[in-house]
């Protein structure tokens, strides 16, 4: 179930921020096998570990565990390798390729923190086409939940993270839009448990349309029921 949009949060956006993985393609059962895998060659409990990867770089992820002899760089190229190779049950949300059209192409980037090779990858796969504007995990020194990935992507269109609306799926994404300055709506079309936040959700794009002002501005309108 969705949480409606507060009063008062229709506001005029400059430009939308999107978060790739989960919130506008679901790749989360491909992520899985490989980062599963992964995780049981390095003796892991897969179960704890996998609710801990999603919504940050491969090689944040892997620095984290500080494992001995483990180079994080190494083997995160290794798995963005397996990723690459494994784009199998990868899809578009419902509605995010007509929505994500019917924006300006010069309003709006994808903020990943996939490798750029990779986030090519499931956008073809999920049949969603390239922006304009991308920031990929390659463009930043750290990734989500620090905020400089969205940072880096309002400065690329133009405009300033306090006129931007964050698309997210996940608390360190979420964190990072936060810290940026941005507003959030948050996706749950891949959560399976609810999530507590005080941030506007929606299940799917068809819930929702942009419309925009004769000063180009973008409003978010929920669609009738």
């Amino acid at each position: 179930m969705s949480q409606p949009m507060p009063r008062g949060f229709e506001k005029p956006y400059a430009a939308f921020l999107f978060d790739m993985d989960g919130t506008i393609l679901n790749s989360i059962r491909a992520a899985e096998r490989v980062w599963s895998d992964w995780a049981r060659r390095q003796g892991l409990d897969v179960a704890d570990f996998l609710p801990k990867m999603h919504g940050s770089r491969g090689v944040d992820t892997i620095a984290r565990l500080n494992l001995p002899g483990v180079d994080p760089e190494h083997e995160a190229r290794l798995v963005t390798e397996a990723e690459i190779a494994d784009v199998g049950d990868v899809v578009a949300i419902s509605g995010a390729a007509a929505f994500l059209s019917s924006l300006p192409p010069d309003r709006w980037a994808i903020v990943t923190s996939s490798p750029l090779r990779l986030a090519h990858r499931r956008l073809e796969a999920a049949g969603l086409s390239l922006p304009k504007f991308m920031v990929t995990a390659e463009d930043v020194k750290v990734g989500k939940p620090d905020p400089q990935c969205y940072i880096l992507g309002a400065e690329r269109l133009g405009v300033s993270t306090q006129d931007c609306l964050v698309f997210e799926d996940v608390a360190a994404g979420i964190t990072a839009g936060e810290a940026a300055g941005a507003d959030v709506m948050v996706v749950t079309a891949t959560h399976h448990d609810k999530m507590e936040t005080p941030h506007p959700t929606f299940a799917s794009y068809d819930e929702i349309s942009v419309c925009i002002s004769a000063d180009h501005k973008m409003f978010i309108v929920p669609n009738a029921a």
